[in-house]
Parts: structure tokens; sequence; C-alpha cells
């Protein structure tokens, strides 16, 4: 490792008795950092050196550890031969032929559509409802195992939860798919209640709507409307006063309702997501409410119609241990309702089914579970038939609001990293030192000299202490003016040259991600909420660097630099400096509530998304379905800007200012069309064609059609490019 003093002349602020000379060098440290996963040994690691990496010896499984592809995604994502990510859409059901390589999916999707792709634009959300049907199956499956094997005499048939993904093809392809088994919807708000009801009218008739919520007469009108129309709907009590307006309305509308309580549980679990449960939770009526909300309802000669028990104690239960307390608990509540003249039929779990997002199988951690979906569905029907036993009651139909554990693996987040910062060594001359240090003051001319002295001995401790003293005397003269900016660069040079030369520099790289992290990952920035984040390629190569991960947005909390298993940092692969190559990167595990909760931070839309399904082809899929992202025009329109108007705006000023130039004119019109992300570097009317790989907001390809027919008329905006 070379010495400071091959960088420095000897005539430079030397200490009293030393003298640099070329050959001397500080001892090697004690021992290079590493980011290889023990299980990946005999693989020559990454040291702080930031070296070219030596592939020779990796391979796609070595990958597949060191991102724990096989932890978090079994059994549907795997790397395979090439070194890109497959998906396995059947699961562990899925042939070989069938599964479908990711990153061949992005290309027919991003691909011009001039060679045969579909021109869409990045970010991008990939679904895969095969997936989406096997999760669906695996859950009911596991609940008919446990009913069958513990001799329990009566059925499962949980509901979706729309809150979690309201996206019109995903209910609709749950509705179709969970109609065999009656699997129906749940509701939280009137627009979700609505579109319940209208998916619904396509499933079984069996199917349970349930109404969750808070309610005011609206809501329960359209409840009672709901169960006019042959609707299995049943309106769940949240709050005490909801009874009332629920045995008034009823009665005017003539309508006997299906009516279920809400409980708030003691029971309840210490994680972020244990919150809302509890005496003090948020939702769900106490024991002593309970009691009124029953005497209210056989005052009234309605009894009958409570029938359904719900409680919920929070999202990613760790452990069977703390449900199957819950579970006992209310199916106490069930068997006391039941004993007090109540006719009930139905116990509705909640959420809670976990999904183990950094495959640790921990239940110690908000990211994670310790269980398996089959043990899940055990531990509920074993709590729910012993406590039912014991009290003599009939054992009840048995209904779960699993929408987390549904949908969260058939989505995937595509996004491009396009560019990140130099990790290079500083360039430290003897020239330049000599010339800054005649500069300092004569308290930073003593930091230097203890720095030198320093490095002599290899007191690595010492000359991080004097670099870093030397650096804030220096950033004091330049406040003051006594230092120029050429100077502050160079000790800016030297004490990075100083922690790397002795071990200390951790060379973690930023790289700029073509995203907006409020818009697609709300939960990371929110509440710190965790997903694997992978290359969905070049996997078969051995990752380089460590790096972070930036945003678009001009938010300084818009940045990952938190990923599973406790790291601050992901392993990934050098770009390619001539742009000849994308580098493509995937968040998994997010198709539940990262759509729904997306902002417009900085006018930035929502993604392009594309439907995917498993074919015969020879690439295994089919792309069934191609919508883009939001619109420049789009997200002006959300929040109440008239992009017609501004449009025209625009266009006045062109012609009043530049004259003819239809060019530009043209240019604004793609621009309100296009989306707000970054794209290649194309032609461009607004500015000239940059050389030097960077990236701007145009997309000649993907509105070249919609510029040519609209360029003799006055209204360029009314074209759409839809894929």
């Amino acid at each position: 490792m070379p010495a400071l003093a091959c960088c420095v002349d000897a005539t430079v602020a030397t200490p009293p008795g030393y003298a640099f000379t070329r050959d001397s060098s500080l001892p090697a440290p004690a021992a290079d950092s590493e980011f290889l996963p023990s299980a990946v040994a005999g693989v020559h690691s990454l040291t702080n050196s930031v070296a070219v990496p030596d592939i020779s010896h990796w391979s796609p499984a070595l990958s597949n550890t060191l991102y724990k592809v096989d932890g978090w995604g079994a059994p549907y994502f795997t790397v395979n031969s090439c070194g890109d990510i497959s998906i396995r859409p059947y699961g562990v059901d899925t042939l070989s032929h069938q599964e479908i390589d990711l990153l061949k999916v992005v290309k027919k999707v991003s691909d011009p559509k001039s060679t045969g792709g579909l021109g869409l634009q990045l970010p991008l959300i990939v679904r895969f409802p095969d997936v989406l049907k096997n999760r669906l199956e695996n859950l009911q499956s596991a609940f008919d195992c446990a009913v069958q094997s513990q001799g329990y005499e009566a059925h499962y048939q949980g509901v979706y939860p729309v809150k979690c993904n309201q996206d019109r093809f995903v209910v609709e392809d749950i509705v179709k798919f969970g109609s065999p088994f009656r699997f129906g919807l749940e509701a939280g708000s009137k627009p979700e209640l609505l579109l319940a009801m209208s998916c619904l009218c396509k499933g079984s008739p069996e199917s349970l709507l349930v109404c969750n919520g808070f309610k005011d007469s609206e809501y329960i009108c359209l409840a009672l409307m709901a169960r006019k129309l042959c609707l299995n709907t049943v309106i769940v009590l949240e709050q005490e006063e909801e009874v009332d307006l629920v045995i008034d309305l009823s009665k005017k509308l003539a309508v006997r309702p299906v009516i279920g309580i809400r409980a708030k549980l003691r029971t309840k679990h210490s994680g972020h997501f244990g919150s809302t449960s509890g005496e003090k939770g948020k939702f769900g009526l106490t024991t002593t409410q309970i009691l009124r909300v029953v005497k209210k309802l056989e005052l009234s000669g309605m009894l009958d119609c409570l029938q359904l028990l719900h409680f919920h104690i929070g999202s990613q239960i760790p452990s069977t241990v703390l449900l199957a307390d819950a579970v006992g608990e209310a199916a106490q509540i069930y068997c006391e309702l039941a004993r007090l003249g109540a006719c009930m039929k139905v116990i509705d779990i909640g959420g809670g089914l976990g999904i183990d997002y950094d495959g640790s199988k921990s239940v110690d951690s908000d990211v994670s579970v310790g269980y398996t979906i089959q043990e899940y569905a055990s531990a509920v029907v074993q709590a729910v038939r012993f406590v039912c036993d014991r009290k003599g009651v009939k054992h009840p139909v048995l209904c779960s609001e699993s929408g987390r554990a549904i949908v969260s693996h058939h989505s995937i987040l595509i996004f491009e990293a396009v560019s990140a910062s130099s990790c290079g060594t500083p360039q430290v001359s003897s020239l330049g030192l000599e010339y800054f240090v005649e500069l300092l003051n004569e308290e930073g001319r003593a930091d230097c000299s203890n720095l030198f002295s320093a490095a002599i001995h290899g007191e690595y401790e010492t000359c991080l202490f004097h670099a870093d003293q030397l650096k804030q005397r220096c950033v004091e003269q330049f406040k003051e003016g006594s230092l120029g900016i050429e100077q502050l660069a160079e000790v800016d040079g030297l004490c990075e040259f100083v922690s790397k030369a002795i071990g200390a520099y951790e060379p973690i790289r930023t790289y700029n991600v073509n995203l907006s992290l409020f818009t697609s990952i709300p939960d990371f920035w929110a509440i710190g909420q965790l997903f694997p984040i992978v290359p969905i390629h070049r996997l078969d190569e051995k990752p380089a660097v460590r790096g972070i991960l930036s945003d678009l947005t001009c938010d300084s909390d818009g940045k990952i630099d938190k990923f599973i298993g406790g790291e601050s940092s992901l392993p990934l692969h050098e770009l390619d400096g001539n742009g000849g190559s994308k580098y493509y990167l995937g968040m998994f595990l997010g198709g539940a509530y990262e759509e729904a909760l997306g902002g417009f931070h900085n006018l930035f839309g929502g993604p392009s998304v594309v439907r995917v399904l498993q074919s015969d082809g020879p690439h295994s899929f089919a792309v069934t379905r191609a919508v883009p992202g939001q619109s420049c025009g789009d997200v002006l329109r959300v929040m109440q800007h008239e992009p017609e108007l501004m449009f025209e705006t625009l266009k006045h000023r062109v012609e009043e200012f530049v004259h003819e130039d239809n060019d530009m004119v043209s240019g604004f019109a793609r621009l309100f069309h296009n989306m707000p992300y970054l794209v290649a570097p194309s032609s461009c009317c607004l500015t000239a064609a940059t050389a030097n790989n960077g990236y701007y907001y145009c997309n000649d390809e993907a509105f070249g059609a919609a510029v040519e027919s609209a360029s003799g008329e006055d209204e360029p905006w009314t074209t759409y490019c839809v894929a």
C-alpha cells in the first residue's frame, strides 16, 4: 500500500527528524472488509480497493445465495443459468420450460416498437396473474388440509381486502380465481364497496362481501342495497353507534341485514404492525360495548342478524403462538355471543398472515415470520376447534383477510440505475500539496506535520484524527476567505487518500435510479419497510461494488440505504460507462399497499404496468396487457392544473417570441404526454442531442407518430401514445 510520502515532496512541512522517501509504505491494514455471507466461502472477497472483479469463480448459484433469493423468493423466484431472475409462475409445480426470464419480459416491454417491443417507459410494474392464482390456491389448500386433518366440521372461505391493491385487474383476477371456493372481498370505504359489489356480481353467490371501516348512513345504505342485489353482504360494526344506523336504515329499506362485530381483543403483538391492536386499538368494540350492541339488537328483534365476529391484531403476525392466543380469545367471545342468542356462523380472523421479506424465518422481526402458510392455517383451525368443542358450540365458518399474503409476490417493480458516483483514487500531487501547505495558517501547518508524522509511524487512528482536524481548519479558512476552492478540494482529496491508504475508507457508491421512492416504494420512506431489491440480470458476474440507491426527487429522504439482512448497502455491478447496456434492478414482494399509498412528490406519477401470463411460446410468456405510466399532463391534472390551457399558453409564447417554430410547439406536446421520468438520449426539438450519455425528459420514438399526425393541427395535444 503506497505511503502518503509517495505523494508529498520531502520539502513540504516535514516533521523534525523525519524525511519522506519514495519506497516507504504504510503497513497493510489488519483485515479487508467483505460483503459476501459466510455461506459463500472460498470466493474472492470484495476489498476496500474495489478492484476489477474476478468472475472466474463466480456463478448464478453464488448470486442466489448472496441476495438470499431462495430465502425470500421461494418458490416463485430464482436465479437461472443465464444469470437472470426467473419467475416460477406455478410455484413448486412449475416445470423448467415454464420458467419466465424477467429480463426478457423487461426487454420486450421497453424495447422500441420498431424492433418488436412495446415501447413502454420505465419504471415498470410487472404483474404475474399465475403467481396470484397460485398464492390464492395455496391459501385455500392450506386451510382445506387443516380442516380435513383435524376433523373440523365447517369450511374456510376467505376474503381479499381490496385496500391492499385496488387495481381493477388484480381484484377481478382474485374474484375469478377464487370463485370455485367462494372467495370474497372486503371493503373499507364507499368507493371500495362499489368496486367490490361490481366485481362480485361475476363471482360465487356464496362469496362474502365484508364491509369494514367507519360508516355513515350512505355507506350503510349502500351495503344494504348490496344485500338486496343478493350479494352475501356483512356489515361489520367498528363503532358502537353504527348499530343504531343499521337498525334504523334496514327497517326503512325493508332489508334484513347480516351483521358482524369487530372485537377489540386484549391480545396484541409488540411489533410496528401491532400498534392498532389491544385494548387501546383504533378499531373494534370492547366487551362492554359488545354487550350493549347485543342488547340493542335483541330489543329491536334483530339479534338473529348478528352472525359474524371479526378481529385483527395487526399485520405481519410473527409467530403461530401469538396467533393461536388471539384466535383462542376471539373464539371465546364467539361462543359467548352464541350463548347470548346470536345466530353466529362465521369467525373472521382478519389479516396478519405475514410475508418473509428477508428470508430469515424470524419471529423477532417486522419483516419476517416464523411459520409457513400451512402452519398458520393449522394453528387457526386448532385454536377455534378447541374452544368450540369445549363450549359445545358448532364450528363456525372460518374467514381471513390475508391480502398481503395473496398479492405481494405477484407484482415486481423494475427500475434502471442511470448513473453512479465515482469511486476512483483521488489524485494528490506533491506540487499541489506544497502550494496548499503554504496557504495554511500555523495551526493547519501543525496538523499537516502531525498527519505526516503519524503516517510514518503507521498510527492509523492518529492519522484519521489529524486528517479530520486539518479538514475542519481548512473549512474555517475557506469561510474566512483565506483559502481558495482549489485548496479546499486539495485537502478533501488528501483526507480521502489517507482514509483509503490505511483501509478506513468504505467504498459505498451512490447509484442514481430512475424512480420516485415516494411514488413507488412509499412504505420504505414512511415506516422503514424493507423489500428485497436485486439486480435482475448479470447475476453470473461477481458484484464489484457496494452501493445505496438515490431516486429522482429533490428530497434528501429519497434514497434507499437500508436493505434486508440488516445491510446498509447493496452489492451491485459496475455500470456500462459507454451507455451500451442498461442496468435493471427489481423490487420484489411489493404487490400490497405500495401502489395505493404512492403519492406525487415532485409530480412523479405511477409507473407503467404490464400483465404477463405463462405461455407455450418461445420465451414462455405473453404480455396480455400494457398500460403506459402517468404522463406529465396526467400528474399536472391531479393537482388541479389544466394541461391543455398550459400548452396553449406556451404555444402562444412561442409564436410571440420565437415566431414560427413548429418543432418547439411539437416538443411541448411531447413533454406534456411523456412520463416525468428520465429517458435515454435521442433527438429532441427542445435541446440538441447530448454526446455524454446523459438523460433528459423526452422520448421521440414514443411520440413520433403523435407529433407527425398532429403537426398540421392546432391541437397536437389530443394524441396519446399507448402500447
